[in-house]
């Protein structure tokens, strides 16, 4: 079987892309595994496929790099509208169905894709830091110096902690530089390691860091590994209203790849 396929990057967390709106591919952990191997495969931190959507211009999956089917995927989303967008699929603006539900999204110019975010839970606080579901679980952490920080041993203490590792977690390392510029590093479920960004993480960051009084912008910066995240939100009375998250996508390469099945 031959696959056609697209690779993609938003600020350095990498994807494989797929167009599978004719249902050829079916759910395979083994292959979608391999195909992510950076050794024996194609290499990245996920794999999203492009589906017919009866009520958005397109639905994506994500699968993390184990093979699993993962949840709202950030950076993914972005890189999939650029990808709708180059094969000819949607507009500039368009609204699609991921994980979570619907969300819209624009294609701005100059490599930045800005896409609709929300929060789906109260923000909690324990004693391993704050917690947010932005899409995706995310536990925010405040540290000092995150650039010396070890975040897959301290990520993944966390992770597979008792409390976190029946359902898992992703585990966010935050520094704050200014009123509205923090420093992010974030260890990934799914992944089970360090990416260089990540769009849900970046986005449940931004507003614990408001709900903790960390800040009082609505229109933050988050300095990942791999780039900047913009992220804006309406915030009253620690509501949380019109998110959104800006950030760049890329195309790398586009290729096809043959599997023997």
């Amino acid at each position: 079987m031959k696959i056609n396929f697209s690779k993609y990057n938003g600020a350095g967390n990498d994807f494989i892309l797929i167009d599978d709106r004719e249902n050829l591919i079916n759910d395979n952990k083994s292959l979608i595994s391999y195909l992510c191997d950076r050794h024996f495969g194609i290499g990245a931190d996920g794999l999203i496929i492009l589906k017919e959507s009866s009520n958005s211009d397109f639905e994506i999956l994500h699968y993390t790099s184990d093979g699993n089917l993962g949840s709202l995927c950030g950076n993914g989303s972005r890189c999939a509208v650029l990808f709708a967008f180059n094969k000819d699929i949607i507009s500039r603006n368009t609204v699609f169905h991921a994980f979570d539900g619907i969300h819209n999204a624009e294609i701005l110019g100059n490599g930045l894709i800005k896409m609709e975010m929300k929060v789906n839970s109260d923000i909690v606080s324990n004693s391993y830091g704050t917690w947010l579901d932005t899409g995706s679980p995310h536990l925010v952490v405040e540290k000092n110096d995150t650039d010396e920080l070890d975040v897959n041993n301290e990520g993944r203490l966390i992770r597979y902690s008792d409390f976190y590792k029946e359902e898992g977690v992703n585990v966010n390392f935050v520094e704050k530089i200014s009123d509205n510029q923090f420093k992010i590093r974030t260890y990934e479920r799914g992944v089970e390691n360090e990416t260089l960004a990540c769009g849900t993480g970046s986005t449940a960051s931004a507003i614990c860091m408001n709900f903790l009084g960390k800040t009082n912008s609505s229109n933050i910066t988050m300095q990942c590994k791999g780039g900047n995240l913009s992220v804006q939100f309406n915030s009253s009375e620690k509501d949380y209203k019109e998110i959104s998250i800006t950030g760049p996508a890329k195309l790398v390469f586009e290729g096809v790849i043959e599997i023997k099945i």
